[in-house]
C-alpha cells in the first residue's frame, strides 16, 4: 500500500510540472534575455516574487537582492525542520553568443551558466509543491532560497545564510547544469562533488640591480620561479593526497627589462580543495611553504590567502534521496555517478548549515553537441526544466520522509 501511494504521488507530481512545462520554458527565455549580474539582480527577483504571489505565496525578499518562500506546513505543524531548495539568480558579465531568438539583450551579460534554468526549475518545482499544499498533501514545509551572486566569491548563499535564509531548515538540495549530460539524467554522487576554490597572490620586493651582479641584491625573479615551482610541490607533499589540494598559478608579472632585476613581482593563482577539513589547513601550510621557498633569496614577501567557498560535500542519506527521487519521477535508468568537479560552487555555505546534496542535471539533446559552461555559445535543451522541476518537487517530498527512504 505504501509503494502505491508512493507512486501516485510521484505520478501527481510529474503530471503537474508537465502542465506548467509550456510556462516555465517561457518564464526560462525572458530570464535568459533579461540576464543580471551578480547582486544587480533586482528584475530577476522581482518576477520571481511575482509569480509566487500570483499562486497564493508570501516571498520573503532578501537584503539587496534575491528571495526566500515558505511553502507548505511549518515545523510547529509537522514536528520537523523545512526541506530547502535553492537557486542562483545572476548571470555571468561575457557576450551571448547561444543565437536563440530568447539571446541576451543585455550586452556583455549572459546567462552562460545555466543559472535561468536553475531558478526556473526551483519556481517550477514550488509552485507543484504548492498545489500539493493547497490540497493538503504536503506533509513537510518547504523553503524556496533564491540566492544572488553564485559567480562571486565567497559568494551569495553566504550573505542568504547569514539573512537567515537556513534558519529552521534541516535539509537543503540544489541541481547544476551540466551539459555532459543527456536530459533526462541525474548525476549524483556521495561525499565532495564540488571543490574549494580560494585565491592566492604571492607578491615579493627587494632593492632590485642590475643582471650582472645578482649577489649584491634580492633577485625577485628568481624568488618567483622558486615560488612557482616549489609550492604546489610542497603543498602536494604535506597535505593528504585523498583531499586533492591543487595550486595552479595562472599570472606571473616581473620586470621590464632582461638586463634589470626588478624591485618587485607577483604571481597570482587558485587553491583548490576536496576535502573541507584539509582546506580549513591549508592556510598555515601555504604560508609555511611560501616562505620556506623564497628565505634564502633575501625578498620581503606579502602573501594573500583569500578565502573562497568550501567544497560542496554531498550528504549520503540526502544523495539517496535525490537518486530515489530521480528514479520515481523520470525512470530507473534516470541515475548515473557524476565526476568530482575542481570548480566551486557556493552552495557549499548552506551545507554548513544542514545536510544536503546537489546533483547534475542533464542539458544535452540526446545525440547532440556538447555546449560547455562559460561559454557565449552556451545552450540547454530546454526539457531540463520539467525533468529538473519533478526531480526537485519529489525530493522536497521524500526529505520529509526520511524513514521511507531505504537504506542500501
Amino acid at each position: 500500500m505504501l509503494e502505491i501511494r508512493r507512486t501516485a504521488l510521484a505520478d501527481r507530481l510529474a503530471e503537474r510540472v508537465e502542465a506548467l512545462e509550456a510556462e516555465l520554458v517561457d518564464f526560462r527565455r525572458d530570464l535568459h534575455a533579461h540576464p543580471e549580474v551578480a547582486r544587480t539582480e533586482r528584475r530577476t527577483t522581482e518576477k520571481v516574487a511575482d509569480r509566487l504571489r500570483q499562486a497564493g505565496l508570501s516571498p520573503t525578499l532578501l537584503p539587496g537582492t534575491g528571495l526566500v518562500c515558505d511553502v507548505g506546513p511549518g515545523p510547529v505543524t509537522t514536528g520537523r525542520r523545512r526541506v530547502a531548495l535553492r537557486a542562483d539568480l545572476d548571470a555571468l558579465p561575457m557576450t551571448d553568443e547561444c543565437g536563440e531568438p530568447w539571446r541576451s539583450t543585455v550586452p556583455g551579460v549572459a546567462h552562460a551558466c545555466g543559472h535561468d534554468v536553475h531558478t526556473t526549475v526551483v519556481l517550477g518545482a514550488g509552485l507543484v509543491l504548492a498545489d500539493l499544499a493547497r490540497d493538503g498533501d504536503l506533509d513537510v514545509g518547504v523553503r524556496l532560497i533564491f540566492q544572488a551572486a553564485e559567480e562571486v566569491q565567497p559568494g551569495g548563499a553566504l550573505d542568504a545564510v547569514e539573512a537567515g535564509a537556513m534558519d529552521g531548515v534541516g535539509r537543503v538540495f540544489a541541481l547544476h547544469c551540466d551539459p555532459r549530460l543527456d536530459v533526462g539524467r541525474v548525476g549524483t554522487r556521495i561525499g565532495p562533488i564540488t571543490s574549494a576554490s580560494d585565491a592566492v597572490t604571492v607578491s615579493l620586493t627587494a632593492p632590485g640591480g642590475h643582471t650582472s651582479r645578482p649577489h649584491l641584491t634580492g633577485d625577485v625573479v628568481y624568488a618567483l620561479g622558486q615560488v612557482i615551482t616549489q609550492v604546489p610541490v610542497a603543498l602536494a607533499r604535506r597535505m593528504d593526497p585523498r583531499s586533492g589540494v591543487n595550486l595552479t598559478w595562472g599570472e606571473v608579472r616581473a620586470g621590464s627589462a632582461p638586463n634589470v632585476i626588478p624591485t618587485s613581482g607577483t604571481v597570482r593563482g587558485t587553491l583548490r580543495c576536496l576535502e573541507s577539513r584539509a582546506w580549513e589547513d591549508t592556510a598555515r601550510v601555504l604560508r609555511e611553504a611560501v616562505e620556506h621557498a623564497v628565505g634564502p633569496y633575501e625578498v620581503e614577501v606579502e602573501l594573500s590567502h583569500r578565502r573562497g567557498v568550501p567544497p560542496v560535500e554531498n550528504e549520503d542519506a540526502s544523495t539517496r534521496m535525490l537518486d530515489m527521487a530521480a528514479r520515481d519521477v523520470i525512470g530507473p535508468e534516470a541515475v548515473t555517478l557524476t565526476e568530482q568537479s575542481l570548480g566551486g560552487e557556493d552552495f557549499a555555505w548552506l551545507l554548513t548549515r544542514a545536510p544536503g546534496a546537489m546533483a547534475r542535471l542533464g542539458t544535452r539533446t540526446p545525440g547532440g553537441r556538447t555546449y560547455d559552461i562559460h561559454q557565449g555559445d552556451f545552450r540547454v535543451d530546454e526539457g531540463a526544466i520539467a525533468v529538473g522541476a519533478k526531480v526537485l518537487a519529489r525530493v522536497a517530498v521524500l526529505a520529509g520522509e526520511p524513514e521511507k527512504v531505504p537504506v542500501p
